[in-house]
């Protein structure tokens, strides 16, 4: 019998077991598990990058409404339908509650915040509505006239009805006799909804004549602007549109382009316009491209004028055509003249407010525009209180445009 060296050299008394022949896979199970999740992750990543979904991230709440309206109801507003109660996108909904109006609620809960909100879907059996008025909807405010509504695709939207516009019935109170006969200013605090103290603060401290222009963004800028409005302040809209190096410097979601058709930018208008109600006109929010493209702006300038609003130009875009095309359609128009807080340092606000007296003196009219920065909110709230001794008297931005029309 042949030994090999290895027997040689083993203990006596043992000897090594013949080893059985293993069948080598090709990859281990770690392996392929690692490989399917390599494909899940690259699949996703795809429809995130390639998803045409213009409300991608936009947390959505819908309550379930009844889908006929009936032939009657000229609102065109649906009825609500207590059966099918409420359901929601990225969060929950509790079931629907009577509270001590016979009134139908149920509570939201925002799945990526946590926070609830009590939504009124209808009411009871002997509740009566007066004809042709519209179902109350979670994206309507206390004060909002139902006729100065109109139903899009992506909610209501502000249209003008019985020849009642949304700029007229909106426009917070003013001395328009007084402002006619001395100097007048308006201030118009812009960027507001995103970020929620700084929107409580501006509309706290400032005074009601101090108008306030709320982009469509934020968790829930309904609930700002209606509290804005509880305060007396009027309120715009702001309007994402096109700088000149977007995309490096981007607006945000559903931003009006210069390259877009017309149809593609009023679909995109009529989001905006959905996300609160309540506005007396529009106003850009960055767009110095946008707006200095009238091939772009015209068709936008068209539809807030057809819906009653006015519009506003900050007056950052000094090739705006903004002003040409309002005119056209002789509706509510303004621009602004000082950037308060282009340097926001006290000394440079204070500068700027004391060219904005100037102005206002010197033509009889002038509008200023700044942020909410809590120094622009302190040093406009304390100049406001000398401009009584000054011989200026403040004005809402609807007062300013009526005057800035007359003169």
């Amino acid at each position: 019998m042949t030994e090999t060296a290895d027997e040689l050299s083993a203990p006596l008394g043992q000897t090594e077991k013949r080893r059985r022949r293993r069948i080598r896979l090709p990859f281990t199970l770690l392996q392929a598990l690692a490989v399917l999740l390599g494909l899940f992750l690259v699949v996703f990543a795809g429809f995130a990058l390639f998803g045409d979904n213009p409300l991608g991230g936009e947390p959505i709440a819908r309550i379930a409404i009844n889908a006929g309206a009936k032939p009657d109801d000229k609102s065109g507003a649906a009825k609500p339908d207590a059966k099918h109660g409420a359901t929601a996108e990225h969060g929950a909904a509790a079931p629907a509650k009577q509270d001590s109006g016979d009134r139908k609620t149920v509570t939201i809960i925002d799945g990526s915040s946590g926070a609830r909100q009590e939504v009124a879907i209808g009411g009871g059996g002997s509740e009566t509505a007066e004809p042709g008025a519209a179902a109350p909807t979670a994206s309507q405010m206390p004060g909002v006239d139902p006729r100065l509504l109109e139903k899009s695709r992506y909610g209501m939207i502000p249209v003008m009805a019985d020849g009642v516009k949304p700029f007229t019935a909106y426009a917070a109170e003013a001395d328009r006799a007084l402002a006619a006969r001395m100097p007048a200013v308006a201030i118009v605090i812009g960027g507001l909804g995103v970020g929620a103290a700084k929107t409580v603060e501006a509309i706290m401290k400032l005074p009601p004549a101090v108008t306030l222009a709320f982009t469509p963004y934020g968790a829930d800028p309904t609930k700002l602007a209606e509290r804005a409005r509880a305060q007396r302040h009027e309120i715009l809209l702001q309007v994402p549109m096109e700088p000149y190096d977007y995309p490096d410097n981007d607006p945000g979601p559903q931003t009006l382009l210069a390259t877009l058709g017309p149809d593609q930018n009023i679909d995109r208008l009529f989001w905006h316009m959905s996300r609160l109600q309540g506005y007396v006109g529009i106003g850009n929010f960055m767009g110095a491209r946008f707006v200095a493209t009238e091939a772009a702006m015209q068709p936008i300038v068209n539809e807030a004028a057809k819906r009653g609003l006015a519009l506003f130009d900050d007056g950052a875009a000094p090739r705006s055509v903004a002003a040409s095309l309002a005119a056209g359609r002789a509706m509510p128009f303004a621009k602004g003249d000082v950037a308060i807080d282009a340097v926001p340092t006290p000394v440079e606000i204070d500068n700027a407010l004391a060219k904005l007296e100037s102005l206002a003196k010197e033509r009889g009219i002038a509008i200023g525009t700044a942020s909410a920065l809590p120094v622009s909110i302190d040093r406009i709230g304390a100049w406001i209180k000398g401009l009584d001794r000054k011989g200026i008297l403040l004005v809402p931005l609807t007062t300013a445009m009526l005057k800035s029309k007359s003169n």
